[in-house]
């Protein structure tokens, strides 16, 4: 059970099995989604992330879950994200990036395709898109004076903020009205050629992420600055919009 799967395929029929058992007739679906729908997932690296799409009735057995959530952790599969229809549904509003980032790439395995007629709002989205892009924008330059400069802190700092950047990234193409592509490079691709920011800068942070690319002591307080920057710029763009 303890073996890292080399697909997230691996561990479809077991995963189904477990929360079948558990939450019987109160499971409606399980979904794949984050790097494991896009095809990016990497063995030792990545997370496997699965939606469990339950009863309202079915919230109030996760208890019974315990054992099986640890179990799977060894497994590098995350705690499920577990949801009901009336949730999502009444939460489309709040959590538009989510939910969007959800229904772009994603891959029923058990159960109803619940996500496929998601209506997500461009108001809402580019509303928490900005929200986001300033929000973290402080949080970056507090975060860097709190690394104190140091190579490795300031690489940690990048591989924990990449993932919501790119998530917001792939809320504005949706307001750009582009199709929203699998890779995150792509996704970064695209937004370059939209908004003019430096596509150089996101595509060392993806390397940086997925631990292809290592900065020297010279080059990570610089780094930094300009990630800030064009954080700013981009910042600048939702705002106009």
């Amino acid at each position: 059970m303890s073996k890292i799967p080399g697909r997230p395929e691996e561990v479809f029929r077991e995963f189904v099995k477990d929360y079948q058992s558990i939450l019987g007739s109160d499971l409606l679906s399980i979904m794949l989604y984050g790097s494991g729908a896009r095809g990016e997932y990497i063995p030792h690296k990545s997370d496997i992330n699965f939606l469990v799409l339950l009863r309202e009735n079915g919230m109030n057995n996760l208890p019974n879950a315990f054992e099986t959530v640890s179990r799977w952790h060894k497994r590098s599969v995350n705690t499920p994200l577990f949801l009901t229809k009336e949730y999502i549904q009444s939460s489309c509003d709040v959590f538009p990036i989510e939910f969007l980032n959800l229904k772009a790439h994603y891959k029923v395995i058990y159960g109803e395709d619940f996500l496929h007629n998601l209506v997500i709002e461009k108001k809402f989205v580019r509303l928490q898109c900005e929200r986001e892009l300033k929000g973290k924008l402080l949080q970056l330059r507090q975060q860097l004076l709190e690394t104190l400069g140091d190579k490795k802190a300031i690489e940690r700092l990048i591989v924990r903020s990449a993932p919501t950047f790119i998530a917001i990234f792939r809320a504005m193409l949706f307001l750009y009205n582009i199709d929203i592509p699998r890779r995150s490079t792509d996704v970064l691709h695209l937004i370059a050629q939209r908004t003019g920011v430096n596509q150089s800068v996101f595509h060392d942070i993806v390397k940086i992420k997925e631990g292809s690319k290592k900065l020297s002591a010279g080059e990570a307080i610089p780094f930094m600055q300009e990630y800030i920057e064009q954080i700013k710029k981009l910042s600048a763009v939702i705002d106009a919009m």
